[in-house]
C-alpha cells in the first residue's frame, strides 16, 4: 500500500470519492509512515493526528451520506509549513521566543484548504525566521533530505518538500522571498510554484495577526505533480475578505497546451552566479528536448537588464524586509558599519551594509529602479513565453550550521559565497514574476535536480502547464528508494 502515499492529491481525492480507499484509511496510512520514518527526517514537527482522524471520519460520513457538494480535495490529508496559522498549533517561525504562540483559529490559507475538503496531519519544519537555505531551529531541530538525510532539504519550506518526497502528505504549502518554495522543491525533487506577487494573500502566514503583506514575499504550493500545483494555487489565490468587497482575481488560463508551441529561452548558467556543470547541462537538455519537439528555443535571449545592478537592487530591497524588526541598538551598530563605505562604493558588501539601514526615501528610489527592471522583463516576455534557468548552483548540500556569514558552497570544486546563488531566485522575486520549479531527474550521485520555468506576471498557469507538459516528456517526481 506504500505506493498510494506517493499519488498526487487529485488522484488520492479520486480514490476516496470512488470509495477505493477511505479518508480514515489514507490518513492512518500517512500517520503510520510519519511514525515509522520521520524520526530520521524530522519533517512533520507539529502533529495533529487525532484531529486529522476525526476530520477524516467526518469526510467519510459525508461521502456515505451521498452529498454532491464535495470539494476537489475531499478527504485528502495534507501538511503545511509551520509558519502558517492553524488552530491549536504553535506558529513560531523557528524563533524560541514564540514557542507559546498558539492560535485559537485557522489562518486564511488553512481555512481555504479546509473549505475545499482537505484536513491537516500537522505542520512542517522551517529555519529560524524563515531565513536560510536549510531547515533547522532551536525548537524543532534539523530536517534532513529524504534522498540523503546528511544533506539539507532546503529552506525555508524544507519540511514541506521533505514531507512530500518522503510520502508523508498529499499536498503542501510554503512561502518564498528568496527561493524558499523553489530551492526545497529542487533539492527534494518535487514541484513548487512561486506565484506572481500579490495574488495569494499572506494573511494567515504571520507571527502576529493583522500584519500587512510585505514586499517581495509570497505564499504558494508544493506538490508531487503540476496538476496539484494548479489546483492548490486556485485555492490559495484571490483577495481576503476585506479586499474581496472591491476586487476579484482573474488569472488567465494557460494559453499553450503543446510544447511545440512554446517560445523558450534557456539560461543555463551565468558568470555572476555559476552553477555546477551538471545543473547547467540539465537546462541544456531541456532546451534540446524542446527543439526536437518543434518549439522555438534560444540559448542567448536575455532581458535587457544590467544584471549586477538588478541583483544589487534585489539585495537592497530584500534586506530592507528581512531587517525590519531590528532593535534600536542593532540599527545603531548597522549604521556605523554602513558609514564606513564610500557613497560611490557599490560592492555587495557596501550594498548589504546600506540596505540594513535604508531610509524610506532611498527605498522609494530603489523601488523606482525595480520598476524599470520589471518593464524590461515584460518586454522580454512579449517575445518569449518561458525562461528556463537554474534554481540553485548545486544539488542538496551537507548540513552546515556554522556562522552564516562564513559559509561557502562547492560548485564544481570552486568555493562560492553561500548567498551568491540567490541570484537565480532573486531576479524572479524582485520583478514579481511567477516561477514553477519542476523535477528533471536525479544527478549522478542520486540527488534531485529541478529547474525554474519563469514567465510574465500573472502567467502562473502558463508556467505550471509548461511544467506539466515537460514532466510528461522527461519524467516527473521520482520517490526516494528507502521509504517503501
Amino acid at each position: 500500500m506504500s505506493s498510494i502515499a506517493y499519488l498526487s492529491a487529485l488522484e488520492l481525492a479520486q480514490k476516496i470519492k470512488q470509495k477505493q480507499i477511505s479518508s480514515v484509511e489514507l490518513t492512518q496510512h500517512y500517520i503510520d509512515r510519519i511514525e515509522k520514518y520521520d524520526d530520521a527526517i524530522n519533517a512533520v514537527v507539529v502533529r495533529t493526528f487525532e484531529d486529522a482522524l476525526e476530520r477524516a471520519a467526518t469526510a467519510d460520513a459525508v461521502l456515505s451520506a451521498g452529498s454532491a457538494n464535495l470539494g476537489p480535495l475531499h478527504g485528502v490529508p495534507m501538511t503545511i509549513k509551520e509558519s502558517y496559522v492553524m488552530a491549536n498549533t504553535p506558529t513560531t517561525w523557528g524563533i524560541k521566543g514564540f514557542e507559546g504562540n498558539v492560535s485559537k483559529t485557522d489562518g486564511l490559507a488553512v481555512q481555504r484548504f479546509r473549505q475545499h475538503g482537505a484536513h491537516f496531519l500537522g505542520k512542517t519544519n522551517v529555519p529560524v525566521e524563515l531565513a536560510d537555505f536549510q531547515s533547522y531551529n532551536p525548537i524543532y531541530g534539523t530536517t534532513g533530505n529524504p534522498f540523503d538525510t546528511t544533506r539539507t532539504p532546503g529552506g525555508s519550506s524544507g519540511g514541506s518538500a521533505a514531507a512530500l518526497a518522503a510520502g508523508f502528505t498529499g499536498l503542501e504549502a510554503g512561502s518564498d522571498i528568496g527561493g524558499s518554495i523553489r530551492n526545497p522543491a529542487h533539492f527534494c525533487g518535487v514541484f513548487g510554484h512561486k506565484p506572481t506577487y500579490g495574488i495569494v494573500p499572506l494573511k494567515g502566514h504571520e507571527l502576529v495577526p493583522n500584519m500587512p503583506d510585505v514586499d517581495l514575499a509570497v505564499s504558494g504550493p508544493l506538490a508531487r505533480s503540476a496538476e496539484d500545483l494548479e489546483l492548490a494555487l486556485s485555492i490559495m489565490a484571490g483577495p481576503p475578505e476585506r479586499e474581496a468587497l472591491g476586487w476579484q482575481l482573474a488569472l488567465p488560463r494557460a494559453d499553450k497546451t503543446n510544447l511545440k508551441d512554446f517560445r523558450v529561452a534557456i539560461w543555463a548558467t551565468d558568470e555572476i552566479a555559476p552553477v555546477s556543470s551538471e545543473i547547467a547541462d540539465r537546462a541544456v537538455m531541456v532546451g534540446q528536448t524542446l527543439s526536437k519537439l518543434g518549439a522555438t528555443v534560444s540559448d542567448t535571449a536575455r532581458p535587457n537588464i544590467d544584471l549586477m545592478a538588478a541583483q544589487a537592487n534585489y539585495q537592497t530591497l530584500l534586506n530592507s524586509v528581512m531587517t525590519a524588526g531590528m532593535s534600536a541598538d542593532a540599527v545603531i551598530a548597522a549604521q556605523k558599519v554602513a558609514d564606513q563605505f564610500a557613497p560611490d562604493d557599490y560592492s555587495m558588501e557596501a550594498v548589504d551594509a546600506r540596505s540594513l539601514v535604508l531610509s524610506h526615501r532611498d527605498w522609494m528610489r530603489n523601488n523606482i529602479t525595480r520598476e524599470q527592471t520589471r518593464h524590461a522583463w515584460s518586454a522580454f516576455f512579449d517575445e518569449w513565453d518561458i525562461l528556463i534557468c537554474p534554481q540553485m548552483a548545486t544539488t542538496a548540500f551537507p548540513h552546515d550550521h556554522s556562522a552564516m556569514s562564513g559559509r561557502t558552497l562547492k560548485v564544481d570544486n570552486e568555493d562560492q559565497s553561500y548567498f551568491q546563488q540567490i541570484f537565480w531566485a532573486g531576479m524572479v522575486v524582485n520583478a514579481y514574476l511567477p516561477s514553477t520549479v519542476f523535477p528533471t531527474g536525479l544527478s549522478r550521485d542520486g540527488l534531485p535536480i529541478g529547474l525554474q520555468a519563469v514567465s510574465a506576471p500573472y502567467r502562473d498557469y502558463r508556467t505550471i502547464e509548461f511544467a506539466r507538459l515537460m514532466s510528461r516528456e522527461i519524467g516527473g517526481f521520482v520517490a526516494p528508494s528507502n521509504y517503501d
